[in-house]
């Protein structure tokens, strides 16, 4: 897969672990954002990807930034597609009760790579049955 640092200081995504889903994002910013609690910042990660046809990247929170300080992303998860070619930007939000602070270099979200498909709707004047049907929102308890 291609990748292009639109900053020279940008990191890499990295998986931290043999078996990890997710590769980290860093911060790649001027100067550090800090996050007062309820507010939001989009933060820069200084690359740019070329995914091929058919796949997707999402970005998703790091549990230890949420565990830890009450910081996740605002959309969750969010979608790279595959003709973007822009710098992927993370929208963090601080739930906790501190302020925190992002510096460059810091890790901020998690991109998983996934394939995905597309479909054609048919529009038919009913669906098939099924046990669950249209029980959804908590429907088994």
């Amino acid at each position: 897969m291609r990748i292009h640092r639109l900053r020279a200081d940008a990191v890499l995504p990295r998986y931290m672990t043999a078996h990890a889903a997710g590769m980290d994002l860093a911060a790649a910013i001027d100067e550090p954002i800090t996050l007062a609690p309820g507010t939001r910042a989009r933060v820069g990660t200084g690359i740019a990807v070329s995914l091929p046809v058919g796949f997707e990247a999402q970005i998703r929170p790091r549990s230890g930034l949420a565990n830890r300080h009450g910081v996740t992303l605002l959309n969750s998860p969010g979608t790279v597609d595959a003709d973007y070619r822009g710098e992927i930007g993370v929208i963090l939000v601080n739930h906790g009760e501190e302020p925190f602070t992002v510096r460059s270099g810091d890790r901020i979200a998690q991109m998983v790579i996934g394939a995905t498909c597309r479909v054609q709707w048919v529009e038919v004047d009913g669906l098939d049955d099924t046990n669950r049907g249209a029980g959804g929102f908590g429907h088994t308890g």
